[in-house]
């Protein structure tokens, strides 16, 4: 009894796929020396295809549900095993198990710009990423095209490929698009619609199919988004004169709650101010503005010190000393000094001082 259970074990009975790697695409099941049983129960999956390859040849194929393994239901194989009667020894085969669920936790995305043609902008440099699932179509091609004798055939495998490729129909789908930068973002779903149907005519030859592109933004540089802001803020600005109402009631909103003349004219002021500077930004006349007409500034009076017998006095504006050189109390000689002036001087070798002296006679010779 040890010796047939022995050879009982040899046999394989149940061939079948539990997947648990979640980004197993293709799974050749381990027969290793075993040989299969006639008569055994092949099991597969929602979700699964399981193909029989016979010396390197795709022969049957299975979909979902419970499969006795006979020569009623492996047509192919017996045909390329011989077996025009029947067959009930067990036999060698390998049986490749095909994923045919939707990937759907796979990324794309540009590492280089695509640079495009915007009719609003002209030549720009767009950067562009997303997801995408990713399904089998076709086991039979799939197998022949790509996966070989690989025991094990992941995503991981594909992704690369499938990246560039989605990367290199970006570029056509963004110029046909014909749609501006600024309108962009409402047309991703169509973008991402066009490229799944491109890539389903290309990728179908291979046994596989992207059911699903998805754009999830298209960006510009840095310089270009600094543009596009400042754009955008002198689209809000709108209205001048509304702007600087607004400004103005802002100030005096602060200056009510910090109260104080200083505060509500300070407010005001800034607040005209900015309006009138906005205004020449719009206009393309900044720096131009007109200033207010105010009166000019008054004269400012020189302020006059005297030195008498040794001391200083003053300041006298120039009508004091027009009195005090009638009255006697300052002469030629006197010394005076104003702000300017380097050092002190006499009365008389100063010129706004020198008429006051031109009437009077000079002092008497001793």
């Amino acid at each position: 009894m040890a010796m047939l259970d022995k050879i009982r074990g040899e046999f394989i009975d149940i061939v079948e796929w539990l997947d648990a790697s979640r980004d197993t695409i293709v799974w050749r099941f381990p027969r290793y020396h075993n040989e299969i049983k006639m008569g055994a129960r092949l099991v597969v999956r929602e979700s699964q295809m399981a193909v029989f390859v016979n010396e390197g040849t795709i022969a049957d194929a299975f979909g979902p549900g419970t499969h006795v393994l006979n020569t009623q239901n492996l047509p192919v194989l017996s045909t390329l095993k011989g077996w025009k009667y029947g067959f009930e020894s067990p036999f060698k085969a390998e049986v490749y198990f095909v994923n045919t669920r939707q990937f759907t936790d796979l990324k794309w995305g540009t590492q280089n710009p695509v640079i495009v043609r915007d009719p609003e902008f002209g030549m720009v440099r767009l950067r562009a990423y997303g997801a995408y699932a990713l399904r089998v179509v076709d086991p039979r091609r799939l197998l022949t095209e790509l996966v070989g004798t690989d025991p094990q055939f992941r995503s991981e495998e594909v992704a690369g490929y499938l990246q560039q490729m989605i990367v290199s129909r970006l570029t056509s789908a963004l110029a046909t698009a014909h749609v501006s930068l600024l309108d962009m973002a409402a047309h991703q779903e169509a973008i991402g619609t066009q490229l799944t149907a491109a890539l389903a005519e290309q990728l179908a030859p291979m046994g596989l199919g992207i059911p699903t592109v998805i754009v999830q933004n298209i960006s510009v540089p840095p310089e270009v988004e600094q543009a596009l802001d400042r754009r955008t803020q002198m689209g809000i600005i709108g209205d001048l004169q509304r702007y600087t109402t607004f400004q103005t009631a802002n100030a005096i909103e602060d200056a009510a709650r910090n109260p104080g003349a200083a505060g509500l004219g300070t407010g005001l002021g800034v607040g005209m101010l900015f309006g009138q500077r906005l205004g020449g930004a719009v206009d393309g006349t900044a720096g131009h503005a007109p200033a207010p007409v105010q009166p000019p500034p008054l004269p400012v009076t020189p302020q006059w010190y005297v030195g008498v017998h040794g001391s200083q006095q003053g300041p006298f504006d120039l009508g004091t000393l027009t009195g005090q050189v009638g009255a006697g109390a300052i002469t030629r000689e006197t010394l005076v000094w104003r702000a300017g002036m380097a050092q002190w001087a006499r009365a008389a070798d100063v010129p706004e001082l020198a008429h006051l002296f031109a009437h009077m006679p000079p002092p008497m010779p001793r």
